[in-house]
Order: C-alpha cells, then structure tokens, then sequence
C-alpha cells in the first residue's frame, strides 16, 4: 500500500482543524451517505454523492405530489421553497431577492448573460478556464453578434494576470469579463476578489462561474465584487442534479432584462405591456423541478450546519494530500498547477489513456472521470494535454478511499491490471 503523506497534516478523518479545535466528523458523513460505503467515489467535482436526508426530502415531495398533485404539493411546500432562496443567499453573502433558481449553471450563465444583452463595440473577456458550454455560447454571440471576444491574459500558473487584465481594460472598451473559479480541467483557483477589484475600477460586468467552487471554497459575492454569480447544487453541494442557482447584484435587476420573460416572472398587463418580478426571479421559468429544490434546500442547510470554513480547510487538505501521493508515483504526472490550494486533483498517466484509467480505476471500486480537451480548449487544449484523470474528494472520503485510489493508480501506471 502507498502510504499518504502527512506531514503539517492529521488523518483524514480529523484533518485541517481550524481555530476553535472543529473538523469535520467522516464517520458521521460517511454513515449518512450510503454511496460512500458502496465505493471510493471522488467525482465531487462532477456529481458528488447526496445524503440520505437530501434524498428522503425529494422522494418526500414526490409522494406528496403522488397523493395530492404537481400544483397542489408546491402550493403546500411553498414556505419551503421560500426558504431555499434565503439558504442559498446566506451562503454566498447575498440578499434572498438577488438569487434565482434554474436547472443548472450553464442555463443561469445563458440566460444572464443574454440579459446583458452583449452588442457590436462591446467586449467580452473570459478567463482560459472557462467551461465548454459557456465558451460556445461566447463564441456564438462573438460570431453573430460581432462581439470582440478575448481570452484574458494568463500567468505562469495559468491564472488570471491581474497586472495584464488591468491594462486590457483600461482602453476604456465596455467589457463584460467572464471568469471560472475553478475550472472543470484542473485544480487551480483564480484570484476572484482581485480580478472583482479591477473590473469595478474601469466599469466592467463581472461574471464568476462558480459551479467548482461554492460548497468547496468560500465565497462570498461582496468581498469577490462580482455582478453575477452562477453555481450548480450537484457538485460540491451534494444537492440533487437538474439543480443550480444565481446571484445577480440587486443595483442590476432594472438593467439586466431577461431576453424571454416567463409567467414565472412576468406579469402580463395589457395588450402589449408586462412588468417584472422586482426581484431575481424574473430570469426564473415557471417550470421547475420542485423535489429536487426542496432537496437543494436539504443540501444547502447540510453545508451551513457542517461550516463552509472547516469543509473548505479539510477539502483542501485532501486535495493536497492526494496530490503529493500521486506525484509520489513513477510514470504519474500531477496537472494542476503549482501552489494548487483546492480539492480537484488532476493527473495523467504515463502511456495510458485517462479514459482507459477511469475504467480500470472503476474496476477497483474508485470512481473518478477522465476531462478531455474538448472540454476546455483554452486550457487543456492550449496545453497541449488529449485529457486527464479527475479525482475530487469530498467530506465521506476516508483514508482508506484515498489509499484506494493512490495504490490503484499506482497498479495502472506499472501496468499491473485486473
């Protein structure tokens, strides 16, 4: 067995105590997550696995729909659902009439950003670790519409340069900038709060992607500066998939129209006039999942009782830990960039294929995915790297699954298989 490194660290199991002596208690996680006990599941980045009490809310609602009607069981929950605009809002640093409920991240960043309503002589900058389907819909819009679009300048880790995005800017162009958190391709984690200085200080729109982030790290939308911020519930925050929500500045709501207004936030007047939902609702649809934002309720109240502060400490300790194991091993090279402060851990394998290594990995009972280019050919792409393997633990991860996954790994790139 490989054993991890823990030097300036205890097990994982008592791991990155902060001040007041608090950590995070992975029996008590693990014995309420029943797919922790199923496998060594480190998939938190893509779909990380839900708690029973998560679960028993959504299959709740469903049987109260099943007894009493779609209509009629919101019209029952309606408190609740109430509730999970001010769970979501206190965990980011909002106000609950500046948050909206959509199915995921990627139709949030759509609809807001088509709310922006991005025109020719405006800019768009986005950061190399933009996701794939928001940089084609930034690519879309920068073909039909004629928007300059431009990929923000880099440093040697491959983070925003602050200096250089400072100098873009301050030609004066109205800029829209557009930035990941974490990108889905690799650890790193971009200088949010610094990059929010800068794009207030010349007058631009912020918008931070932060799908990898929220549930993993703290963030907090005034101390970032950012105008909109867009989050999916299935990763980090172990909430249901078909589950995201955003944060749009309330100074915004009058300017940020939503190209098609819904029943949901809309109120038709006359023959030709509507008015719109004084609040974030009105980028909302009237159609929505409502047993899985009840179960978007149940996993936000989890994260808030559990402490963002100690989950960020531990996950990052995680991160770190798995990180030198792997980079430990001969023929595994560790992708993420130096310094890397987060839970995603990326890496590629000597002569093997990151899919062909997720699926001997799976063999072994450890479930990580495999991220290739095409996900994100500003990053990945750019660097010249096919695809690498993702692994990304959470709160029920053990030592024993963080061994798992080293010494399968390590079997792999010694061509040692099942």
């Amino acid at each position: 067995m490989n054993p991890l490194p823990i030097a300036d660290a205890a097990p994982a199991s008592a791991s990155a105590l902060p001040a007041d002596g608090s950590s995070i208690d992975v029996a008590a996680e693990r014995e309420r997550t029943t797919g922790s006990t199923l496998a060594s599941h480190f998939n938190a980045a893509g779909a990380a696995l839900p708690s029973r009490g998560v679960v028993a809310t959504v299959v709740e609602h469903l049987r109260l729909e099943e007894a009493k009607g779609g209509y009629e069981a919101a019209a029952e929950r309606r408190g609740h659902l109430d509730a999970v605009y001010a769970s979501a809002a206190g965990l980011v640093g909002a106000d609950p009439s500046e948050i909206a409920l959509f199915d995921s991240a990627s139709t949030g960043l759509r609809v807001l950003l088509d709310a922006l309503r991005p025109a020719r002589g405006q800019r768009i900058v986005a950061s190399s670790s933009t996701y794939v389907s928001h940089a084609l819909h930034l690519m879309s819009l920068a073909r039909e519409e004629g928007i300059d679009l431009v990929i923000a300048p880099y440093d040697a880790r491959r983070r925003v340069d602050v200096a250089a995005l400072e100098a873009l800017l301050s030609d004066g162009v109205p800029s829209i900038v557009t930035v990941a958190h974490v990108p889905t391709s690799s650890g790193l984690v971009e200088p949010a709060a610094q990059i929010g200085e800068v794009v207030r200080r010349y007058g631009g729109t912020y918008i931070l992607d932060a799908t990898q982030s929220v549930g993993h790290l703290a963030v907090d939308v005034a101390e970032i500066g950012c105008d909109v911020m867009v989050t999916t519930g299935r990763k980090f925050l172990r909430a249901p998939r078909g589950t995201g929500f955003a944060y749009v500045r309330g100074a915004l709501l009058e300017r940020l129209l939503p190209a098609a207004p819904d029943v949901r936030g809309a109120r038709w007047t006359t023959s030709s006039e509507w008015e719109l939902d004084a609040s974030a609702r009105r980028y909302e649809t009237w159609e929505g999942a409502i047993a899985a934002r009840l179960g978007l309720g149940a996993a936000l109240g989890e994260a808030a009782a559990r402490g963002i502060p100690v989950t960020q400490a531990w996950l990052v300790d995680a991160g770190r830990r798995l990180r030198e194991a792997l980079a430990s091993l001969d023929g595994v090279t560790v992708a993420d960039p130096p310094g890397t402060r987060s839970a995603i851990v990326t890496f590629v394998i000597e002569g093997v294929a990151s899919a062909d290594a997720v699926v001997e990995l799976a063999r072994r009972g450890v479930r990580v995915v495999s991220v290739p280019a095409t996900h994100g050919q500003w990053d990945l792409g750019d660097r010249g790297v096919p695809s690498v393997v993702r692994a990304s633990p959470h709160v029920y991860n053990d030592d024993t699954d963080l061994s798992a996954l080293v010494d399968g790994v390590a079997a792999i790139a010694t061509g040692i298989t099942r």
